[in-house]
């Protein structure tokens, strides 16, 4: 299984940047399968670029709501189950995936352990199956691989050779591997620093944690000095890798974070335009208090109109009071001009008719004459009571 799914794909990326180099140095030559292990891991880094990138930008938000963080691990110190929702919650809201900053380092393991294999294998399938390659490599391939000669080395050959990370079959101590193992130990302990110092500058001190600060001291130092030591152990092939590897991902930080520091840069401008466009020029009143004014002159009108209406009112219900009487006065018209024509009755009953006439007449007078007296004290009285209502409510 592992065969077609790792050790086939590394084998042909191999095989093709060996036929590549092999055309202009020739195949034996020990250069063309340095270059050849080189580009075999820039062509993984390369596949690996854009997870790179995500790892990048989640780390940095990671680091932006740092302080969330320790929020909810100083609430739920003693619950982990809801330490461990509330903060995949808060990284659902700030679209983090924790997986997403491990996968690029999850991926160069498998790579490790088949470029481990496949190098290993050479000299495996050299001495134990004269007829067989490795994997894409024919017989031919196997056989330039070993006689291929690095300053009196072999690719496949280590300080001291244990025979379970690769090298030929004749254990023990290899001193002509000391010149070119040496530099490249150094070189490569070396780049590992750089690149964890440089991944650590970048870190914000408001996010430091005890893990981090742990790891930081595990890749500043730890690795680095791992690396120096346990190299003697490692094949001249695997340390090409780690060294062609350091250099990669120091250069790749280097582009990735200064890319991200210039579209913060640009969003930050943005921010700062739309705000300048925003702010009033000087000597300019804000938009904002002219509406206010605006609102508030159209209240202060509406007031005042209110008011007047409120003062008319009292008027208004004068006027209907001075009416009111007027229609008093019609009805005792129509009652008097009833009582007159009432008085007019047949001549054979005239003298009667014409007293009783009079007293009608004379009654009917006078309740027209006190009537309109009545209507118009009362009509005095209402309009002096609204006269005053009106004058307490001005007060």
């Amino acid at each position: 299984m592992f065969e077609y799914l790792l050790y086939y794909p590394v084998t042909f990326i191999l095989w093709v940047w060996h036929k590549v180099f092999g055309t202009v140095l020739g195949e034996t030559n020990a250069i063309s399968w340095v270059l050849g292990i080189v580009f075999l891991t820039f062509t993984i880094r390369a596949i690996l670029f854009k997870p790179f990138v995500s790892q990048v930008r989640s780390m940095k938000k990671m680091q932006d709501f740092a302080p969330e963080i320790k929020k909810i691990q100083k609430r739920y110190a003693n619950d982990r189950q809801r330490q461990a929702q509330a903060m995949q919650k808060l990284q659902r809201e700030h679209g983090v995936n924790p997986l997403g900053g491990c996968l690029p380092i999850l991926l160069q393991v498998p790579v490790f352990i088949g470029l481990n294999h496949t190098l290993r294998a050479f000299q495996y399938h050299y001495d134990n199956h004269p007829n067989w390659g490795n994997y894409f490599f024919d017989r031919t391939g196997v056989v330039q691989y070993i006689n291929a000669d690095l300053f009196g080395s072999n690719l496949g050959q280590a300080i001291y050779n244990t025979g379970l990370t690769g090298g030929t079959d004749a254990g023990g101590f290899h001193a002509t591997a000391i010149p070119v193992a040496v530099p490249l130990m150094i070189l490569a302990s070396i780049l590992t620093h750089l690149t964890a110092r440089h991944s650590v500058e970048r870190q914000n001190p408001a996010s430091a944690t005890q893990q981090t600060a742990m790891m930081n001291k595990l890749t500043l130092y730890v690795f680095p000095i791992g690396l120096l030591v346990f190299g003697a152990f490692l094949p001249l092939g695997l340390l090409i890798y780690f060294l062609a590897n350091n250099a990669w991902t120091l250069m790749q930080q280097k582009i990735v974070y200064t890319r991200i520091d210039r579209e913060e840069e640009a969003k930050k401008a943005e921010q700062t335009e739309k705000r300048t466009n925003l702010a009033p020029k000087p000597g300019q009143k804000p938009s904002q208090q002219k509406k206010q004014t605006g609102t508030t002159s159209g209240k202060s009108k509406a007031g005042s109109s209110g008011k007047s209406t409120s003062a008319k009112s009292p008027t208004s219900k004068s006027a209907a009071t001075d009416k009111k009487p007027s229609t008093g006065q019609g009805k005792s018209k129509s009652r008097s001009t009833s009582a007159e024509s009432s008085g007019e009755k047949p001549s054979e009953h005239k003298s009667s008719g014409n007293s009783s006439g009079s007293s009608s007449s004379k009654s009917s007078s006078k309740s027209s004459s006190t009537a309109p007296q009545n209507g118009s004290g009362g009509s005095k009285s209402a309009s002096g009571t609204a006269k005053k209502k009106a004058d307490r409510k001005r007060r």
